[in-house]
C-alpha cells in the first residue's frame, strides 16, 4: 500500500528519480553511510528527515499528528514547534500511531507517506528552505532498505498538490520567530540556512559552518562523530561507546588521583525523602532544589531547552563529599581538587580554563565559598563553568541541619565538621567539543581518545592484485597491532566497499587525532604517511622505530591542541576599566576583567546594563546579561589594584580585585 502511494505520487509529478536498494538502517548516520557507498547514489545529496509528532491529546479525543519534514542539519525543537502552532507537549509518535496514519516505521517515513487522504487528518510543517534548495535530497522509499532522490522543489510540489481549502501545509518558523510571521522571514532563514552550508560537504561532513549556525553545527558533529543518540524522553540521551570512552578515561584518571589524597568511592541511592531535601530549602536562603518529583510512579519534572552535554535531564556525575576537623584541613583539600580538576581539562581535555572563587551571590547556596574552572566558548563568546569545588564550612554539619560533629582528639571536645563537596559531570565533553571542533567535525585530544591513531590502505585500485591487496592490508593490521603493543590505541581499517577517501572522511569526522595511510609506495620506502586532525599536516615517517615516532606525534598533537585553545581564550579575555567598553567588548565576543567592589548590588546592576545589547539571544545560553564567572586566583594578568585609587568599573567604588565577567551558558 505504501509502496503504492509512493509510485502514484510520483507519477503526479511526471518523474523517475533514481531509486537505490540497500540494507535495512536504523538511524541517519547509518543511512547516509550505506548511501554513500552505494555506487548508483548521486555523489553530493542530503538527507530529508521526516518526523511524527503527537500533541498531548485528551483521552476521548482523536489526536491530530503533526508532521516536520527538514533538512538533516535544519533545527526541528518540539518545544518551539508546539509554540509555533500553539500545541502543547509535542512527543515524537509510537509506533503504533504510525503505523495507524501511514502504516509505515519511524525508518520509512518520507514526505510521500502523506496523500490526500492523510494530508486531512495531520498537520503537515515544510522546512522552507527545501523549496529553494539546489540541492539534491534522499528520501525513504516507503522502506528503510530503499532510498529515492528527488529535488527539494518536487518534495514541496507534492506537498502543496494536497492543500485544500481547510488544510494548508505550514512553513517551519525559525528559532524564535513569531508564529504568525510574514513569508520574507522564511525567505531569510532559507537563505541563512544556505549561507550555513559547506559547499561539497553533503556526504558523511557536518555540512553546517561552526561560526555561521552554533548550535546546528554542536548537534551535528555530536550525531556524526557517533557520539549519542537521541532519547524518546525530551532532555535525556544515549551516550554511544566514542563519548563514554572519554568519560572512563576522566574516571580513571581521576579515581587514581582522589585515591592518593585517602578518598573512598561510595554510592547512594537517586531517591531522597521530602522532608530531607525541604530541610535543606527551608534552612538555607536562595537554595532553590531543582529535582524530579515522583509520585506514584509517575515523574514531575522541569525542564527547558535541553543542549547534549551540556543541559540535560540526566547527566553522568562524579560528586565528592569529604568531612575534616578543621577549616586549615577542608581549606587545602578545596584547592588540591580544583587543581585535578584543571589537570582533567588541560591534561586530558586540551582545554584551558581559569581557576578562581566564585562571587558571594554566585557560591553554592549555603557554602561558605566556591572555587571554580571558568571555561569560554570562542565561537559564541560565552563563559561556562567547568566544575567546581566547594567549601561548606559547618553550616551542614550543625544540629539544625544534619548534626554531623567527631570529639575533637586533643581536649575531647564535641566539635561540628567542616565540610567539603566538589563534583565535575559529562559537561566537560560538551566543552570540550566545542572548543576543538572544527567545520570537519570532532577533533579528539590523543589522551582521551578512544583510538588515537587510525591506519587507512591505500593506492588499491581494480588492478590490484589479491597478492598485492593482502600484502598492503597486512602491513595496515601489522602496524596497528605494532603500536597497540607499545600502549597506543591504535587501529587498521580494512573495511571492504569503501574508498580510502571515504574512510578519511570518516575518522576526521570522528575526530581520530592521527591518520596512518600506507600504500605500495609507501611499502617501497618503509614508510607511511601521517596526517594530523588538528592541523591537517602531513608528513612521510619511517617505519623503523615507528612506535616511538608516533608516541612524540601524539604528544605534540596533545600539546599543540592545548596551546592553540588556550592562546584563543586569552585573546578574548578583555580588561575594561570604563563602562562605555563593557557592552561593546561583550558584543565582540569576549569575556571582560574588570576592577571590581564585590558588593552584591553591583554585581546584580551589571548584569542588568550589561543585557542591554543588541545581539540576539539564543535561549539555551540564557544569560544574556553579563554575571560574574570568577575572580581569578592568578591576579598577575592585570596591573595591580592600588587600595583606594583604583576603582570599580561597574560603579566607582574602591575596587578589590579583578574579576571576569561575561555572558555565560
Amino acid at each position: 500500500m505504501a509502496d503504492e502511494k509512493l509510485a502514484q505520487a510520483l507519477a503526479a509529478l511526471s518523474i523517475s528519480p533514481t531509486t537505490i536498494s540497500h540494507e535495512p538502517t536504523t538511524s541517519p548516520a547509518q543511512w547516509k553511510e550505506v548511501i554513500s557507498a552505494n555506487a548508483d547514489a548521486p555523489k553530493d545529496f542530503e538527507l530529508i528527515k521526516t518526523l511524527v509528532y503527537k500533541p498531548k491529546t485528551a483521552k476521548t479525543a482523536t489526536p491530530v499528528p503533526v508532521v516536520v519534514i527538514a533538512r538533516e542539519a535544519t533545527e526541528t525543537n518540539s518545544g518551539a514547534i508546539g509554540k509555533q502552532l500553539n500545541l502543547k507537549e509535542l512527543r515524537l509518535a509510537a509506533p503504533e500511531l504510525l503505523q495507524e496514519f501511514f502504516g509505515l516505521d519511524k525508518d520509512s517515513l518520507s514526505p510521500f507517506a502523506i496523500d490526500q487522504t492523510s494530508f486531512g487528518k495531520v498537520v503537515t510543517v515544510i522546512d522552507p528552505s527545501i523549496a529553494d534548495s539546489t540541492s539534491t535530497f534522499a528520501i525513504h522509499a516507503s522502506s528503510s532498505s530503499s532510498t529515492v532522490f528527488i529535488s527539494g522543489k518536487d518534495i514541496a510540489s507534492h506537498l502543496k498538490s494536497l492543500e485544500t481549502d481547510a488544510t494548508k501545509l505550514q512553513e517551519l518558523a525559525a528559532p524564535g520567530e513569531a508564529a504568525a510571521a510574514p513569508a520574507p522571514a522564511a525567505k531569510a532563514l532559507a537563505k541563512e540556512k544556505e549561507d550555513a552550508k559547506i559547499e561539497g560537504a553533503v556526504q558523511i561532513a557536518i555540512g553546517v559552518k561552526k561560526e555561521v549556525d552554533f548550535a546546528a553545527w554542536y548537534t551535528n558533529v555530536l550525531i556524526k562523530a557517533d557520539m549519542l543518540d537521541y532519547y524518546s524522553v525530551s532532555g535525556c540521551y544515549i551516550l554511544k561507546p566514542w563519548s563514554y570512552s572519554i568519560w572512563e578515561e576522566i574516571q580513571a584518571w581521576f579515581n587514581t588521583e582522589i585515591k592518593k589524597l585517602g578518598v573512598q568511592n561510595s554510592y547512594f541511592p537517586m531517591f531522597i525523602s521530602h522532608s530531607v531535601l525541604e530541610r535543606e530549602k527551608d534552612h538555607i536562603e536562595g537554595f532553590s532544589p531543582e529535582v524530579a518529583w515522583v509520585t506514584r510512579a509517575v515523574v514531575r519534572w522541569e525542564f527547558k531547552n535541553p543542549q547534549p552535554f551540556l543541559r540535560t535531564r540526566e547527566f553522568l556525575w562524579q560528586e565528592g563529599h569529604t568531612a575534616f576537623l578543621t577549616k586549615e584541613e577542608a581549606d587545602q583539600e578545596v584547592r588540591q581538587i580544583l587543581d585535578l580538576y584543571r589537570q582533567v581539562y588541560e591534561d586530558l581535555l586540551a582545554v584551558p580554563v581559569i581557576p578562581g572563587v566564585k562571587s558571594e551571590k554566585e557560591k553554592f547556596a549555603g557554602g561558605l565559598y566556591t572555587t571554580t574552572l571558568e571555561g569560554f566558548i570562542s565561537t559564541s563568546g560565552r563563559g561556562i563553568q567547568a566544575a567546581t569545588s566547594h567549601c561548606l564550612g559547618q553550616n551542614f554539619s550543625r544540629p539544625e541541619m544534619f548534626n554531623i560533629f567527631v570529639e575533637d582528639p586533643n581536649d575531647g571536645s564535641k566539635s561540628y565538621v567542616w565540610q567539603n563537596s566538589w563534583g565535575l559531570s559529562t559537561r566537560a565533553i560538551g566543552v570540550m567539543v566545542m572548543v576543538h571542533g572544527d567545520n570537519q567535525g570532532l577533533v579528539l585530544p590523543p589522551r582521551v581518545a578512544s583510538v588515537q591513531a587510525i591506519v587507512v590502505p591505500c593506492g588499491i585500485t581494480a588492478k590490484t592484485t589479491d597478492e598485492q591487496r593482502k600484502k598492503i592490508n597486512d602491513s595496515c593490521e601489522g602496524l596497528a597491532q605494532t603500536l597497540r603493543d607499545k600502549g597506543i590505541r591504535a587501529k587498521a581499517d580494512l573495511r571492504e566497499g569503501y574508498t580510502p577517501g571515504y574512510k578519511f572522511n570518516d575518522w576526521e569526522q570522528k575526530g581520530v587525532p592521527l591518520r596512518l595511510e600506507i600504500g605500495p609506495n609507501d611499502l617501497a620506502k618503509n614508510q607511511t604517511l601521517t596526517v594530523r586532525r588538528d592541523t591537517g599536516a602531513k608528513k612521510p615517517v619511517s617505519l623503523d622505530n615507528i612506535e616511538q615516532t608516533i608516541s612524540d606525534l601524539l604528544s605534540t598533537i596533545q600539546s599543540d591542541m592545548f596551546n592553540t585553545a588556550k592562546t584563543n581564550y586569552w585573546s578574548r579575555v578583555k580588561p575594561i576599566t570604563e563602562w562605555n567598553d563593557v557592552v561593546p567588548a561583550l558584543d565582540g565576543k569576549n569575556i571582560i576583567a574588570i576592577p571590581w567592589c564585590e558588593t552584591e548590588a553591583c554585581e546584580d546592576d551589571i548584569k542588568d546594563r550589561s543585557g542591554r545589547a543588541a545581539e540576539p539571544q539564543d535561549e539555551r545560553a540564557p544569560s544574556a546579561g553579563a554575571k560574574s564567572l570568577c575572580i581569578p586566583f592568578d591576579q598577575s594578568h592585570w596591573p595591580a589594584i592600588e587600595p583606594g585609587k583604583t576603582k570599580c568599573t561597574g560603579c566607582g567604588k574602591d575596587a578589590k580585585r579583578w574579576t571576569l565577567f561575561g555572558r555565560s551558558y
